[in-house]
């Protein structure tokens, strides 16, 4: 019996309608950019293997890191233990980002890393003895799968079924260019009844709403102004960090920052789980007390795992040698040049590029959507051609490897084309 007979036996896949979807490639081995099917057949990994491998599969410094820590400790609670890896990744992670973090909780994906930041705010005005219950976000957003996540992300699409279950939140509409200041005043209007606990955004780039994107200037104004309204602000990098807006963070591209931060993805190299709430000193200091039911009161079995831990740490070492910034430097270039080259043809509405993020919105006729059917199209033609591209509705977009190469990015952009000019529409 196959891998995918097999497969279809157990196997429940996410994001997937098990009776109309295509098989699922059977990949037995991954390497640098490159996946492997049973039969030998190679794939370039697009997408990062949903944004994850950064550095691409099974990189030697990440493996070595792993191996080591398994020699010494597996795994340890985190409640009332410590060990030396989860310690010197706070420190590091404290380091890497702007200055003012001091605070690094652990958990274990990224939805869990925004369940633990909604918390921690919600708590902090509990603390406090504040009555502040209501938060922001954009149309658009997508914060996770977990409900207070859900509960801040776009209604409809996904989470239909689960919507009476949400605490209701008010939305801003997505911040183009046109309409930055309409939002900025609604926000303003809204931080003014004193009711808001806190506001969540995706910075710069809205990943399952289509890599929809905005502009640095627009989340300045909009941190000050929930400054000036005591309202405390959470960016979820959980996609955004690691190098894929072209900085280190999307908030490097920023002149303020927010309270809390959110991380994951790419923050072990794709290589095991792992999820951070990053948050400043005075968000922690409202959890101090001598009433015990003040503290953070949350957890996970692998919180801090010793291994994860380790590899982010390896990933943090990559990330400081020139040859991972000259990779994602060129990525950027190569991008900006097919989008240089392509621009003005074809059936496109729209064609955007944030750092190595780069997005082809198709002409569908009817906006954007997840669903629309240039999806399995897509999906045929880049894994005939020996691409692992998984299109947002009617969203071809790269968001790969650094270790890809030109070349490789050179194959993609040629097949790119072919399915734009052949079977598009």
């Amino acid at each position: 019996m196959s891998l995918v007979e097999r497969d279809k036996k157990v196997v429940w896949h996410p994001f997937t309608q098990a009776q109309t979807e295509r098989d699922p490639l059977p990949i037995v081995k991954a390497e640098g950019s490159l996946l492997y099917d049973e039969e030998g057949k190679s794939y370039i990994d697009c997408n990062s293997s949903w944004w994850v491998n950064v550095h691409g599969h099974g990189h030697p410094h990440i493996r070595k890191a792993i191996n080591e820590q398994f020699k010494e400790i597996d795994h340890i609670v985190l409640a009332g233990a410590t060990h030396p890896k989860v310690v010197e990744l706070a420190e590091r992670i404290v380091d890497t980002l702007p200055t003012g973090y001091s605070r690094v909780f652990y958990s274990d994906n990224g939805s869990t890393a925004v369940e633990v930041a909604i918390k921690m705010v919600m708590q902090y005005w509990f603390n406090k003895g504040t009555p502040k219950k209501r938060f922001l976000a954009l149309e658009g957003a997508y914060h996770g799968d977990t409900f207070g996540a859900m509960s801040l992300g776009q209604r409809g699409y996904f989470n239909k079924p689960f919507e009476d279950f949400f605490f209701q939140a008010d939305y801003l509409p997505f911040p183009s260019q046109e309409n930055e200041e309409k939002c900025l005043q609604q926000a303003d209007k809204l931080f003014s009844t004193g009711e808001f606990a806190g506001v969540i955004v995706e910075p710069l780039v809205q990943g399952s709403a289509g890599m929809q994107m905005y502009r640095p200037e627009f989340l300045n104004k909009l941190m000050k102004i929930a400054k000036s309204h005591e309202v405390l602000f959470i960016f979820d990098e959980v996609m955004t960090g690691w190098g894929r807006t072209g900085e280190m963070f999307a908030m490097n591209h920023c002149d303020a920052t927010p309270d809390i931060v959110c991380l994951s993805k790419g923050i072990t190299g794709g290589t095991l789980p792992l999820g951070l709430t990053v948050t400043k000193e005075p968000i922690f200091e409202a959890f101090l007390d001598e009433d015990k039911m003040k503290a953070l009161l949350h957890g996970h079995s692998y919180t801090g795992n010793p291994l994860a831990c380790a590899a982010a740490c390896a990933t943090l070492d990559l990330f400081e040698t020139e040859e991972s910034k000259s990779n994602i430097q060129r990525i950027c270039d190569q991008h900006e040049a097919f989008v240089n080259k392509i621009k003005g043809k074809y059936n496109l509405r729209d064609l955007r590029q944030c750092g190595t993020i780069l997005a082809i919105e198709i002409e569908i006729g009817e906006g954007s959507s997840y669903f629309s059917n240039v999806r399995e199209k897509a999906i045929e033609h880049f894994y005939g051609n020996g691409m692992l591209l998984r299109p947002l509705g009617n969203v071809l977009f790269l968001n790969p490897p650094y270790c890809t190469t030109n070349e490789q990015l050179e194959y993609c952009y040629e097949k790119i084309e072919e399915f734009l000019k052949e079977k598009a529409v």
